[in-house]
């Protein structure tokens, strides 16, 4: 990738959305969502060092990370790196790439951790789950000292839920039905509908079922949901509730790629950074 300018700005943490004004302005070839995510996952991936333990994300963008970091290991850029993955997905994907793999009992400290996000709101809170690895998501990358997020623009929103899709909760399967009752009457006043998550449109489909052997609630939600910590623990209260969608305060920083160029928001102390990358031709290099 070709990276012709940038720009740094410090801004407090409650105002970090950046309009497509402010941003530099760039020519670029005609761009595929699929090309966003891979120019944001390559960036993510010049944090990572010889001999980190990395968390390996799961998802779309996610699997991008995870293939250049093998390749940069088949070219002996990379050593002696360790990965932990986020999904049974990703492990097959590592094994098959030759990324030697442990875990969270081996390597309770990870240095850095790479994944992509279903929403970012403007205080770097996600959603994240709607591949269906939350849970194990959540382990490692609230066990990691850097969490890097990729997305491209597209996941950007004024607060959570605002994208209109699912907040997933993985749920035991043990009464389902009542545990999506109570979480749905949990945000009424956001308008909140729920589903058990099957493998199909079809409502009488087969029930999805997670790594952990579990169900998922997907909440929608009309409007916002206020307080965010608030919300997790009203959930979390709920028995039979193992985990929900809601990264509140985990990610470090988040690389957003668009057509425009590339944005890094990270957080520092009470205040964000954000830096723009222009560049001429985003498809060179992959």
């Amino acid at each position: 990738m070709a990276v012709a300018y940038t720009h740094s700005t410090a801004e407090p943490a409650t105002n970090l959305m950046v309009s497509a004004a402010a941003a530099p302005l760039c020519p670029s070839a005609a761009l595929t969502q699929d090309d966003l995510k891979k120019i944001a996952a390559y960036k993510a991936v010049e944090h990572v060092k010889s001999g980190m333990v990395v968390g390996l994300g799961t998802g779309s963008t996610a699997k991008h990370a995870v293939d250049r970091i093998a390749h940069l290991l088949q070219q002996g850029k990379l050593t002696d790196i360790v990965g932990i993955a986020t999904s049974m997905k990703t492990h097959d994907q590592a094994v098959s790439l030759g990324i030697p793999l442990s875990d969270l009992d081996t390597h309770p400290i990870v240095d850095l951790a790479i994944d992509g996000a279903d929403e970012v709101d403007p205080d770097l809170n996600l959603v994240k789950g709607r591949g269906g690895s939350l849970l194990r998501e959540k382990m490692v990358e609230s066990a990691t000292t850097k969490f890097i997020v990729i997305v491209d623009e597209s996941k950007l929103v004024k607060h959570i839920g605002g994208s209109g899709l699912a907040m997933p909760v993985e749920i035991i399967p043990f009464c389902w039905s009542h545990s999506l009752k109570r979480l749905v009457n949990l945000f009424a006043d956001s308008g909140c509908e729920g589903k058990l998550r099957r493998n199909s449109s079809d409502e009488n489909g087969e029930i999805y079922v997670t790594d952990n052997g579990n169900y998922i609630i997907d909440l929608y939600f009309e409007r916002d949901i206020g307080d965010l910590n608030k919300a997790s623990d009203s959930i979390l209260r709920l028995p039979g509730i193992v985990e929900h969608g809601m990264f509140i305060g985990l990610a470090t920083s988040v690389i957003v790629a668009g057509v425009n160029g590339v944005t890094v928001k990270t957080k520092i102390g009470s205040e964000m950074e954000v830096d723009s990358f222009c560049y001429n031709d985003l498809r060179n290099g992959f």
